[in-house]
């Protein structure tokens, strides 16, 4: 009988199951969107218990349309958004509340409280982060200090945490492994990248007790097998990675200098910079790539918090499509936006600028801007955020990107992958398998049952689809990229002077 692989992939806003083959070819797949919760301005919840509920129920999905049973399953693969954390009671396996979501900004005033108290260059050298609202530490903490009987509970070793990877793993397994791998733990400002252990001093300066913590594994591994209530049959699980770690290895950027960049919620380029933790001298994170056989590759990563999100929102908020794939349509029916910029900065602005207090804006508006300028402003905007992270990369790792490999739901839009190609004067390769991120996840599963003999194995199964490369009319795209980083810089001065 054919063996498959099922890898899950737990995102942001839905969680999918996607059955591969040994070709890497998706055999099935299921996809179901879960609840978000906005409590208060900035706050950003999931039910940790729907999370679970809906991923089951796709992986159940996934295999039942196409007769698929538990034994015909080498191994479980697993990717998650990350940051995202849930603390939950180690015997009933409860949350004592909600998963709080990577975009949350509620503890943005502590992240400036820890900065003024000098805490940056240690963070930044231990665990290659910065300090912001978007890692796990200050949610956990947030956690145990407004929820009734949290921190006594927790002191008491009664409460653990974990990343949404180790909540799945822990539910597969009924408590049997509460796990993660090194590249979730990598973002939580626990996780010492240098020594690849739980920081003592971290946690206390977090004031969270160690007791909460999973064990941390290698990326590629077999942990232990799932409980048969999931599956008819145990089955392996043997990878685990963050989703844009695990987009890095389904984009087969294994050596130093590969560069990809997912488009997803938001947009995340990572640079797999090889076997040594290189600390950014250009507000870039450094964090673990993955770790295999024994081995650690680390990577550059920019964190872009909105990208798709903006199409979500013309067409949410301001009703100006009627689905997401309309807007390369909108954005195209006009030549360029007549002046218009559009700063998506809903959960601040990330990497290169840091600025957690930045808010969303709109310039260049007059009478004759139409919804067509602003759709093509927002899908500029998307661009614009990966030429700044791009520039970042190349000043530290001193060189110049030849090729840029792209994944995630946005580049099906040529729009905007040919204007991306033009802004980073930089060829950008879309490969013919786009979901790189649960395919990611899916190697890594393989490679620990020997599904795939070695990487050499599945190098063979990446392949390109398209090449856009840059205009050579570089004039007019200059003049954008100036108008852009003039709107950058009203956004920032809107930022500073707020008080």
């Amino acid at each position: 009988m054919e063996k498959y692989i099922l890898a899950l992939d737990q995102g942001t806003t839905s969680s999918r199951a996607v059955i591969f083959d040994k070709k890497g070819t998706i055999i099935s797949t299921a996809q179901k969107e879960f609840t978000q919760y906005f409590p208060k301005p900035g706050w950003v919840e999931h039910d940790p218990v729907e999370i679970w509920s809906s991923q089951a129920g796709m992986a159940a999905e996934a295999t039942s349309k196409k007769g698929i049973y538990g034994s015909d399953i080498a191994a479980i693969g697993i990717t998650n958004q990350r940051e995202t954390v849930v603390v939950w009671d180690r015997k009933s396996g409860k949350p004592v509340y909600n998963a709080i979501v990577w975009q949350d900004k509620r503890t943005a005033a502590y992240c400036e409280e820890l900065k003024k108290q000098g805490k940056s260059k240690l963070i930044r050298e231990k665990t290659g982060l910065v300090i912001d609202s978007y890692f796990s530490a200050t949610k956990v903490k947030w956690i145990l200090d407004n929820v009734a009987g949290a921190r006594e509970k927790a002191a008491a070793g009664e409460l653990i945490m974990g990343t949404i990877d180790s909540w799945l793993v822990w539910n597969m397994t009924k408590g049997e492994l509460h796990i993660t791998d090194a590249t979730n733990a990598s973002r939580t400002l626990l996780f010492n990248i240098n020594t690849l252990e739980w920081d003592e001093e971290l946690l206390s300066l977090f004031t969270i007790p160690k007791t909460m913590l999973p064990t941390v594994k290698q990326s590629s591994e077999k942990y232990g097998y799932t409980n048969p209530n999931f599956f008819a049959t145990k089955i392996p699980i043997a990878g685990i990675a963050g989703d844009q770690q695990a987009a890095l290895f389904g984009q087969m950027c294994t050596k130093p200098g590969m560069v990809k960049n997912t488009y997803g919620t938001g947009c995340f380029m990572l640079m797999n910079i090889g076997d040594t933790p290189i600390v950014s001298k250009n507000n870039l994170l450094t964090t673990v790539a993955w770790q295999i056989n024994g081995k650690t590759q680390y990577a550059f990563e920019g964190s872009i918090f909105i990208a798709g999100a903006v199409v979500q929102w013309l067409r949410d908020s301001l009703k100006i499509i009627k689905r997401s794939s309309d807007i390369e349509a909108l954005a195209a029916s006009v030549t360029d936006t007549d002046g218009v910029y559009f700063v998506p900065a809903f959960a601040g602005l990330g990497a290169p600028y840091w600025d957690q207090h930045a808010k969303g804006s709109i310039f260049g508006l007059t009478r004759g801007s139409t919804d067509a300028h602003i759709a093509r402003a927002a899908i500029e905007a998307i661009a614009f955020q990966t030429m700044d992270v791009l520039k970042a990369m190349e000043a530290d790792a001193n060189l110049s990107i030849k090729e840029v490999r792209v994944d995630g739901g946005a580049t099906v839009n040529e729009l905007l992958m040919q204007f991306q190609a033009d802004v980073l004067n930089t060829v950008t390769v879309r490969p013919r398998v786009t979901e790189t991120t649960v395919i990611g996840a899916a190697y890594l599963a393989g490679l620990a049952v020997g599904f795939w003999d070695s990487l050499e194995d599945i190098q063979e199964i990446w392949q390109t689809d398209v090449r856009y490369t840059p205009t050579e009319n570089r004039a007019a795209i200059e003049k954008n990229i100036k108008g852009w980083y003039r709107a950058i810089d009203a956004v920032q001065y809107w930022s500073r002077n707020n008080s």
